[in-house]
């Protein structure tokens, strides 16, 4: 008798709820501001080849399209968003992961 593996390998990242919040609160941006594209940037980044999460990647894809950007699009505004020195607050904890300094 021939066993299958489960065909369902889908995982929950440890930061699902707190990038679920970030995740809902900008599908609903229609004008973003610098730090929601580093945001979304960075989610990208960070469920890109993680297996599960397909719900946070759907997500991703309706803000892209919603805000009528595309991921290459996306990635060069953010590169010239950092380029410009921008620091994400330092009271703001919703970037833990994003490999910011966090330095004094």
């Amino acid at each position: 008798m021939i066993q299958y593996l489960s065909m369902s390998n889908e995982q929950t990242h440890p930061l699902h709820s707190t990038d679920k919040t970030i995740i809902d609160s900008l599908i609903t941006k229609e004008k973003p501001e610098d730090l929601d594209f580093i945001n979304l940037a960075r989610l990208i980044n960070r469920y890109l080849n993680f297996p599960g999460e397909i719900e946070i990647k759907n997500d991703i894809e309706k803000i892209l399209k919603f805000w009528k950007i595309t991921k290459n699009d996306l990635f060069s505004k953010t590169k010239i968003i950092w380029s410009k020195s921008f620091r994400p607050s330092s009271t703001n904890k919703d970037l833990v992961g994003s490999g910011f300094d966090t330095s004094n």
